[in-house]
């Protein structure tokens, strides 16, 4: 997985337990819905990249999108990684807006490979490929004045030890393609980790401070705004090839959370609650990004 580069000392910051929350608006994104996709990923197993179980989680998330009508592109693509030659594959859900430009939703579904462990990744891998399922079918039933793709990245993990070039593939290899081709997202922001049930998520230290901004100003006013904290980390993650692109990107991880990388990381400790407070802050924000790009000369990409 990504490496913290740098954490603030206020990880010691508790956050409120979600149970103890107020009541809110309706919810924008059905969590339950969303955990029973991490339920069904979950039973399929470790899901390494390059894997034929990794191939079982990338059909059932095309299955589900073609049940809620949204149509998905599977690109493959060769990655040379520390165990050889391996043939991964993004998932990009295109959903049209009335402007060609795009923004990105995104996150990655494979999960860590490890020799001795049972890693299940149900969080990690798990939560964010199973809201972006959520977020494609909210998405695709309101008009929509950007393009959006949605994407679920493979290869994020490191197969061996995190370096520039063990780890990342799927998003490296996305951001050199669309920068070849000229055609780069207006902004893109990456869901990882988002599912614990002690919810408390920190603004990311590389992430576009404007992204960031209208993420934390959606939490509060979705009434979630605890759980969105003002202390920082530094996380290198799949908006990290973008961001070097010059392109606007934000990460939203909660990177406080004990059983990361072990074969703990298991169902019971994802939270349908966490999973639709995450998704809702995302959509309430996306007005707000819009409009912010729609001020933005076009090719200014910060």
């Amino acid at each position: 997985m990504r490496r913290a580069l740098a954490l603030a000392a206020a990880l010691l910051v508790t956050a409120p337990a979600l149970a103890a929350e107020p009541a809110r608006p309706g919810a924008a994104v059905d969590g339950a819905a969303a955990l029973h996709h991490v339920e069904r990923l979950v039973a399929i197993g470790p899901r390494p990249a390059g894997s034929a179980a990794a191939g079982r989680a990338r059909a059932y998330i095309v299955d589900q999108l073609g049940a809620a009508g949204v149509k998905a592109e599977v690109q493959p693509f060769d990655a040379d990684t520390p165990h050889g030659r391996l043939r991964m594959a993004n998932i990009v859900a295109v959903l049209p807006g009335r402007r060609a430009e795009v923004i990105v939703l995104a996150g990655h579904y494979d999960t860590k490979w490890f020799r001795d462990i049972r890693f299940v990744g149900a969080n990690d891998g798990g939560s964010s490929a199973a809201l972006l399922i959520e977020l494609a079918r909210r998405l695709a039933s309101r008009p929509r004045e950007y393009t959006y793709w949605v994407v679920w990245f493979d290869g994020e993990e490191a197969r061996d030890t995190w370096t520039a070039a063990d780890s990342l593939y799927g998003s490296r290899w996305m951001a050199r393609e669309l920068e070849r081709k000229g055609r780069l997202p207006r902004a893109l922001i990456v869901a990882d980790m988002i599912g614990d049930r002690d919810l408390a998520i920190r603004r990311e230290a590389f992430s576009t401070p404007w992204l960031t901004e209208a993420i934390w100003a959606a939490a509060a006013r979705r009434g979630v705004r605890a759980h969105f904290l003002d202390e920082t980390l530094a996380v290198e993650d799949d908006h990290a090839p973008f961001l070097l692109a010059g392109v606007p990107a934000a990460l939203v991880i909660d990177f406080d959370y004990p059983p990361w990388h072990t074969a703990e990381d298991t169902l019971d400790k994802v939270s349908a609650r966490s999973l639709e407070v995450v998704g809702s802050v995302l959509l309430e924000a996306l007005p707000a990004i819009e409009e912010r790009l729609t001020r933005m000369p076009g090719g200014t990409r910060r």
